[in-house]
């Protein structure tokens, strides 16, 4: 049997296994320590020097430009590179404005009057960050100072395709492998309600093919929950017109009007009387995506043709097709679905704004043409 060691006598066997028990009191370490200290030092406006104004809102957002050049390129890049003249022409007017915001603000976390007094290269810098919402960028401040976060699905999207965005591959590679355990049917229209936000960026796209396969393969348990109706409009479209959707079209029927309802009750809330939304003309836009032939006669004439949603001439056909298949042309039972299948469906991007991250880019399907312009509303090439 072998020595362990290499030779060199009793005396040397009997004394390894002792110092290799023995503490290493040469090192210590205290990294949980560190990272609350850290964290500590985001959280106060006076230790740092750099405030970033995040999102719509422009919530500021803390961090010391040191720890963020040390970790990220891009950071360094952005802080650290000389600006050009014409910026720094530019500079001036751009910090009142700021400052003037900054007053109005509720939460004084920046105290611009004393940057001024700081010397040269020290200042308090202040940037705008557009393409990352509040939450996101803070996780991802968060983990850029203390190497630590907690990884939840509502933001997950936003981090990942934040660290992809700053550099931050280990962060990235984090999040693609969160990925896995947590889609799931309480987190899935999260997820999809977080990738129309980031929809342009390329970390985004497999994640959301991962999603769609995972409703497809639970269809009637995602049309049923109640989040489903705080998804975009066209993301239902989106769902209800997948083929691969394993789910009843009496199911697909009610989640449509279950969305729908939802839909028009807020924005009836949010709007004068004399502008109500229509039930009617809101659930028409999903009646081409269900198969009502394969909803049962009773159920047709009980439940759906009562509600008065569904055309007469559809509910017909429905029945005159379960009757007799022969008797009914294939196109009047879905007329626009047979012209969508014929062009082929699939998980498509369009953008109004070029290939640039911040581009207002839609997730749709390859049959749909609704886009949202730069004012917010959707318009149709049909």
């Amino acid at each position: 049997m072998p020595e362990v060691g290499g030779g060199g006598g009793g005396e040397c066997s009997d004394t390894n296994p002792l110092m290799m028990d023995e503490p290493d009191l040469s090192t210590f370490e205290n990294k949980t320590g560190l990272a609350e200290d850290m964290k500590f030092l985001a959280s106060m406006p006076e230790l740092c020097d750099v405030t970033f104004l995040v999102g719509e809102t422009r919530e500021p957002v803390c961090a010391v430009k040191a720890v963020l050049a040390a970790r990220s390129r891009v950071f360094h890049k952005m802080l650290y590179q000389a600006p050009s003249p014409q910026r720094k022409k530019e500079a001036p007017p751009k910090e009142n404005k700021l400052r003037q915001f900054l007053k109005r603000s509720s939460e004084p976390l920046l105290n611009l009057q004393n940057t001024a007094a700081q010397p040269t290269g020290h200042q308090h810098a202040t940037l705008i960050i557009e393409e990352f919402e509040p939450d996101v960028f803070r996780q991802l401040i968060e983990y850029i100072h203390t190497g630590c976060v907690t990884l939840q699905p509502r933001t997950l999207l936003g981090v990942m395709n934040a660290a992809d965005y700053y550099g931050l591959d280990e962060l990235r590679r984090a999040c693609h492998g969160f990925v896995q355990c947590c889609i799931n049917v309480d987190t899935v229209c999260a997820l999809l309600a977080s990738a129309e936000r980031y929809i342009q960026y390329k970390c985004t796209k497999t994640l959301v093919q991962k999603v769609l396969e995972f409703v497809d393969e639970h269809g009637n348990e995602v049309l049923n929950l109640g989040s489903f109706t705080l998804l975009p409009q066209h993301v239902v479209r989106l769902i209800l017109a997948r083929e691969e959707l394993r789910a009843d079209e009496f199911t697909k029927f009610q989640a449509a009007l279950m969305w729908s309802k939802k839909y028009c009750d807020s924005m009836n809330q949010n709007s004068n009387c004399h502008n109500t939304v229509s039930l009617n003309q809101t659930i028409s836009s999903f009646l081409e995506y269900i198969h009502f032939h394969k909803i049962p006669a009773n159920v047709l004439m009980k439940d759906i043709h009562p509600l008065g949603y569904v055309p007469y001439s559809i509910i017909m056909n429905a029945l005159a097709y379960q009757a007799d298949p022969t008797s009914v042309d294939p196109s009047k039972l879905s007329p626009n679905r047979v012209r969508r299948s014929a062009q082929g469906r699939s998980m498509s991007v369009q953008s109004s704004g070029g290939e640039h991250y911040g581009s207002n880019t839609t997730l749709t399907s390859s049959g749909s043409s609704e886009m949202v312009s730069s004012e917010g509303h959707k318009h149709s090439s049909n």
